[in-house]
């Protein structure tokens, strides 16, 4: 394996009844707090009245701001920049998902610069600080609850930018699984697509000399196999809500890939259709995700999808070549996220092949090839959407 530092500094509170740390935990920060969340389904579930609750108990001075996208806008960032920066906000409490969360590293960015806070996304100016994050989780699935990394997009000019800034780890992270009961089946769904998308972006590398790594990838994709169909059956099952939440906090915290960098080639793609279509990000994986594989699977790199297919879906070899057991775990992955009911084209979208131009140029408009695994250029992009429609 590579040379690495790792270092993650996420204070993570997980548990039943875990809210009970909010107050202190957010006094550390100052009490003039902007309360982030998305649609306001923690409204209708009851989670709203036990925030405030918490915060009422050190008299905080609340601002809310609900409204964040499922593909948080930039328009929706500089509002709430702004209204931190007339409010005064002196901390940002994230309530929701990955897209609130995510959401919530632009605004404390955005609040602590004069330079527009896209400029930093995009890498043409610098950060120089952010607001204290901390965020109460609603959802299984990002991850973005123990990482620095967060994806905006620029609706004006139809571009989706993954991007990261030292200063952008929540303080804290609270995890209670009871909160997730409320989640929609669909959501369960895309939730548990995403964690497997973000393991599998890392499991797919070159690098020598990782079974520690390649062994908890696998565990985890395993557990998600035993566990998704289940949790689909009883939603409120604290134990198999608790194991989706743990391991969705595993595959983004930077564990996973300790020595060696991912692949991520084909969340860039769909972070391209999404910045055009403006589709759910998991929908979008779970349809590209098996493609990219069969589309880059070859002779020198068909042990590593020899090793998922045996060791994940266990596949026999028994009168199989590398290649067939190698597809046969690929075809195996797309009949698992087809049971749970996840798309399989993008024509579920009303996506067609009058799209593929647009979505391919984006996917190469920032360099000329993209992923680590196997790079990809603009026509494997068009060879991928193609095959996916």
């Amino acid at each position: 394996m590579d040379n690495f530092t790792f270092h993650n500094p996420v204070k993570l509170i997980f548990g039943k009844d875990q809210l009970d740390a909010l107050p202190e935990e957010i006094s550390k920060y100052g009490k003039k707090v902007l309360l982030l969340y998305g649609g306001g389904s923690i409204k209708r579930n009851g989670i709203y009245d036990q925030i405030i609750e918490k915060l009422n108990k050190i008299n905080a001075e609340v601002v809310e701001f609900s409204g964040i996208e499922a593909n948080p806008k930039l328009s929706t960032v500089r509002e709430a920049v702004e209204v931190c920066k007339k409010e005064q906000i002196q901390s940002v409490l994230a309530v929701g998902g990955g897209s609130v969360i995510d959401a919530s590293k632009a605004i404390a960015i955005g609040a602590k610069t004069e330079a527009d806070v896209w400029d930093i996304i995009t890498k043409k100016e610098k950060s120089t600080g952010a607001l204290p994050i901390g965020t109460v989780v609603t959802i299984a699935a990002a991850g973005s609850e123990m990482n620095a990394s967060s994806v905006i997009t620029n609706w004006e000019t139809k571009e989706k930018k993954g991007w990261s800034s030292p200063y952008t780890y929540p303080k804290f992270s609270i995890l209670d699984p009871t909160f997730t009961y409320s989640v929609p089946r669909v959501q369960t769904v895309f939730g548990i697509v995403d964690i497997m998308a973000h393991v599998l972006e890392n499991y797919f590398h070159h690098t020598s000399n990782t079974p520690v790594q390649d062994g908890l990838c696998e565990t985890i994709l395993r557990d998600l196999i035993e566990t998704g169909p289940r949790l689909l059956e009883k939603p409120n099952s604290y134990e198999l809500r608790e194991t989706v939440m743990l391991n969705a906090v595993l595959a983004r915290n930077g564990m996973l890939n300790m020595g060696y960098k991912g692949d991520w080639a084909t969340h860039d793609l769909e972070h391209a259709i999404s910045a055009v279509h403006d589709i759910p990000h998991a929908g979008g994986i779970a349809i590209l995700f098996p493609n990219w594989m069969k589309h880059v699977l070859d002779e020198n790199n068909v042990n590593r999808f020899k090793q998922l297919a045996v060791r994940v879906f266990d596949i026999n070899l028994n009168g199989k070549s590398d290649y067939e057991a190698a597809l046969e775990g690929i075809n195996k992955l797309r009949a698992f996220w087809s049971e749970l009911g996840a798309p399989e084209r993008l024509s579920y979208y009303d996506i067609d092949e009058g799209a593929i131009d647009e979505i391919a140029n984006k996917t190469v408009s920032a360099k000329s090839e993209y992923g680590k695994f196997k790079k990809m250029t603009r026509q494997d992009s068009v060879e991928i959407l193609k095959s996916s429609l």
